[in-house]
């Protein structure tokens, strides 16, 4: 039985593998109408989520299964003092396949480790998100062709910011990628992604607080929230949530051809003003959001 805990679970080839998948989906979706006929997924949901709930339990029901679950650690048992444990050993009896997310990093751990079933992490604290990895490479791959050769500008929230964690890790995978990695100095990236990942793997990347400054040369940026539930000091999160708003100004600097991403929601780090602009790809990357994670069940049910 296969789990989704982290990005490192599935091989560089699994992953071409299933965005492979993915598009298939996009081009033939009666194709998969009642691949998943009979089948239940459940949704234990211990922190808010709109986009990622809601794609999982589309993706279940556009495969022709059906999806249970709860949107909040208020309408569950956790509220009585239930260990996590034994709510995955008791969900894991009503349900073929679980998501979940929660605030505490490690958690999916936890769950795989007392689960029959398979678990998918659809986001543990600021650590993973490894579905939210997998789209990603969707969209770039659907947006530019390919997932090499880049120059990939990563703003905002990089030492929380989860999303961002998983994607570093994916993208070093792939041949001649640099990263440009914008932030201010309380919101850099964490020192084990430097370590183990980009000077291990000899990875080009510079760390600046500048947008404006690096915008011409990226291929690829991908804006992050300053994320208010991350921070203990209301004071802090005012003080940096503003640092970062990417405009027309702004983009008049950028590539013709530069692939504007986010993970969504946003607030206001993207100005409303160029959702109309070609390069503007976050709305495309929540819609292949639903593609891939039917990808990925179909996988871990082991569905061909």
């Amino acid at each position: 039985m296969r789990n989704l805990i982290g990005i490192e679970d599935f091989s560089t080839e699994e992953i071409d593998e299933l965005i492979e998948v993915s598009k298939d989906i996009i081009s033939n979706k009666e194709k998969y109408l009642e691949k998943c006929k009979g089948k239940i997924l459940a949704t234990l949901f211990f922190e808010p989520s709109t986009r990622t709930r809601l794609s999982f339990e589309s993706a279940m029901l556009s495969l022709g299964g059906s999806v249970l679950g709860f949107s909040s650690a208020d309408s569950s048992s956790t509220q009585k003092g239930e260990t996590l444990a034994d709510t995955i050993k008791v969900v894991s009896s009503y349900s073929d396949i679980i998501a979940m997310r929660h605030p505490k990093e490690g958690a999916p751990i936890v769950a795989a480790n007392n689960s029959n079933v398979p678990i998918i992490n659809a986001g543990d604290g600021g650590h993973n998100h490894p579905t939210q990895t997998l789209l990603d490479l969707l969209t770039i791959s659907q947006e530019k062709g390919r997932l090499d050769n880049f120059t990939v500008g990563l703003c905002g929230d990089l030492k929380f910011g989860r999303t961002v964690h998983s994607l570093i890790i994916a993208l070093s995978r792939y041949e001649n990628i640099k990263f440009v990695l914008i932030s201010p100095k309380e919101l850099k990236i964490p020192e084990y992604l430097k370590q183990d990942f980009l000077d291990k793997k000899n990875i080009e990347y510079t760390e600046t607080e500048s947008l404006e400054e690096n915008i011409d040369k990226l291929d690829i940026l991908y804006m992050t929230r300053v994320q208010k539930e991350r921070f203990l000091n209301e004071e802090e999160y005012v003080r940096l949530k503003d640092v970062y708003i990417l405009d027309k100004q702004k983009l008049e600097k950028a590539k013709n051809d530069l692939c504007i991403l986010h993970p969504l929601p946003r607030v206001n780090e993207i100005s409303t003003e160029i959702d109309d602009d070609p390069r503007a790809a976050y709305f495309r990357q929540a819609e292949y959001g639903k593609y891939m994670r039917m990808a990925i069940i179909l996988k871990l049910l082991n569905i061909k």
